[in-house]
């Protein structure tokens, strides 16, 4: 395999597949910048009877079918590029139904969303595996360290999609009277209802209202704009994953195949502990923008400035991938874990004793910044060791990890409009600290294979050196 990349492959090559690695994420960004900018506001422009959680947690069991059926099928059709091309096509249906929000349009355009989402996360990951193999046999840095640069790199423009998506929305729905989206409470009630007292199924139609359809009717136009952008940048900018192919395109799975692939990995202790912080990655995402959004945002300030405080999120996001990226290079993973984990619990006991007021939105603004660079390090560390683990066996390992992100999400948005926000936020906290207790176990066995293996490896060649003497 060696000789075949040194043979196919010039230095310049490992430009190129930066530049393919650079336009996915960006195609990922301006797609979800329709996609995220329209999620966040689920919980606030469609409250009434629970009906925008609903359609989220739709999407994410459509996402878990999907993962465990389609992902490989898919690729194996059309390729990783036309898969993500495709898989963004699905998405668009959820757009336009927020023009007639109903559950007989929203519950199946989720299900389209979640089902599009499986073969999409799959090739992308898919694809940043196969293209760090490719470029260490050029460059000699190790799979490992590419694989997570080029996640940290992917994330990082990624996230950008918080920054354009909200800030769409919160132009379009902050145009005009934002108080229009409270309705006229008492500011002095505000702390009794708003913050960790809110229950959304009690409080939402008293505190919330649904923007005015020529407003929502915008944003559709523009989201869906955004949409057909991003399939139309990987069909004409990124290479076929078929210029890279080492070996492992004639081994893609099946559909049936990929599903006993990834229940074969549960059987793997690694891989069942590391479920609860991929759980976890889900239900802290799915908390922040609709959970804080509602109770501590639309209900405290306004609906317009749900996308200003997403829009910090989304900033703060990018930048922590782009920094911890550098920093996990010198310090390792372990250490920023440490730090996500300190930094996300004084989140959460935040959350739950901090009173909110209209005119203390500044603290808002700081949770969001803090939020995102705990969730920066959360994507990129724990993915990156999920590709670690287990050398090609990408894709079910992949697969696997967004499956159980996924069952985070349904969780949060099933329970969202029937729990009080303090329940959920001691459910957060109880799962992150259950979740990085077993990934810590994990990475010890991971040093401690590693130590034996570069022990084994010293004393063989220890033994060789010295049969070379004697002969």
């Amino acid at each position: 395999m060696t000789s075949k990349v040194e043979k196919e492959f010039e230095p310049s090559e490992t430009k190129r597949i930066v530049k393919n690695v650079v336009i996915i994420g960006l195609a990922f960004m301006v797609h979800f910048t329709a996609y995220g900018g329209a999620a966040n506001l689920q919980s606030s422009i469609n409250a009434d009877e629970g009906l925008g959680m609903s359609s989220l947690a739709a999407v994410y069991a459509g996402f878990i079918l999907s993962n465990i059926f389609l992902p490989t099928a898919v690729i194996k059709w059309i390729g990783t590029k036309w898969a993500i091309s495709l898989s963004f096509v699905t998405y668009m249906p959820y757009i336009a139904a927020q023009l007639w929000p109903s559950f007989y349009t929203m519950i199946p355009a989720g299900l389209c969303v979640g089902l599009g989402g499986g073969p999409l996360w799959c090739a992308k990951s898919t694809y940043l595996s196969v293209v760090s193999e490719v470029h260490s046999k050029i460059s000699n840095i190790t799979a490992e360290a590419l694989l997570t640069r080029f996640l940290g790199l992917f994330f990082m423009i990624f996230q950008l999609n918080q920054v354009w998506g909200n800030l769409i929305s919160s132009l379009v729905l902050s145009s005009g009277d934002n108080q229009a989206a409270v309705t006229a409470i008492n500011a002095t009630m505000i702390p009794e209802i708003c913050g960790a007292n809110f229950l959304p199924s009690a409080d939402a139609a008293d505190t919330l209202q649904r923007q005015p359809y020529e407003k929502i009717q915008l944003l559709s136009g523009i989201y869906l704009a955004c949409m057909a952008a991003a399939v139309l940048i990987v069909a004409i900018g990124v290479d076929s994953m078929e210029s890279y192919d080492t070996g492992r395109a004639s081994k893609v799975m099946g559909g049936g195949e990929m599903l006993m692939a990834t229940l074969k990995l549960l059987e793997e202790p690694k891989q069942i502990m590391l479920i609860t912080i991929m759980v976890f990655t889900g239900l802290q995402q799915a908390f922040f923008g609709a959970d804080f959004t509602a109770s501590f945002v639309s209900c405290a300030v306004g609906t317009g400035t749900v996308g200003y405080v997403m829009l910090t999120f989304g900033v703060s996001d990018v930048i922590g991938c782009f920094v911890t990226g550098f920093i996990a290079k010198i310090s390792g993973r372990l250490p920023l874990i440490c730090a996500a984990t300190v930094i996300h619990m004084t989140l959460v006991a935040t959350i739950l004793l901090w009173k909110p007021q209209a005119n203390m939105s500044y603290v808002m603004y700081i949770i969001a910044v803090l939020w995102g660079i705990c969730d920066s390090i959360w994507l990129v560390q724990s993915y990156a060791l999920v590709g670690i683990l287990f050398p090609g066996r990408e894709e079910a390992a992949f697969s696997n990890a967004h499956l159980w992100s996924s069952v985070g999400f349904i969780i949060a948005y099933v329970i969202s409009p029937y729990l009080r926000t303090s329940s959920k936020a001691y459910l957060i906290g109880t799962t992150m600290l259950v979740g990085v207790s077993l990934y810590f176990i994990v990475e010890f066995q991971v040093k401690r294979e590693r130590e034996e293996k570069e022990t084994k490896e010293r004393v063989n060649g220890l033994d060789n050196k010295a049969f070379t003497i004697a002969e």
